[in-house]
C-alpha cells in the first residue's frame, strides 16, 4: 500500500471493487482531522476496518485510528506493526 494520499487510497480502492459513499467519505476525512492523523495512519486504518468488518464502519474505524495515535504510531510501518501486535486481524 504505497498511496501518497488518503485521496489517492480511495481511488485505489474504488479500482479495485470497494466503493465508498460520500458519507463514508466525508466520514474519513473528520475523522482524520479529529485524530489530526497522518494519511499513512488513515489508508492503514481504512485497510483495517474493511479487513476486519467487510465494510466501511465508521465507529470502528474513528476508534482503530485513535488506537493507533495513543500508541504514538507515526508511519505506515508503526501503523501496521500495531494491527499486527495487537492481532486485530484475524489469520486464515
Amino acid at each position: 500500500m504505497r498511496h501518497r494520499s488518503t485521496g489517492e487510497f480511495i481511488q485505489f480502492l474504488s479500482s479495485k471493487g470497494f466503493h465508498l459513499s460520500d458519507d463514508d467519505i466525508a466520514f474519513i476525512y473528520f475523522g482524520k482531522k479529529y485524530t489530526d492523523a497522518v494519511d499513512e495512519l488513515v489508508n492503514v486504518a481504512i485497510e483495517t476496518t474493511l479487513k476486519v468488518q467487510v465494510r466501511f464502519d465508521g465507529s470502528y474505524y474513528i476508534a482503530l485510528l485513535e488506537a493507533m495515535k495513543q500508541s504514538g504510531a507515526q508511519s505506515i510501518y508503526d501503523a501496521k506493526r500495531f494491527v499486527e501486535k495487537q492481532e486485530i486481524v484475524p489469520s486464515t
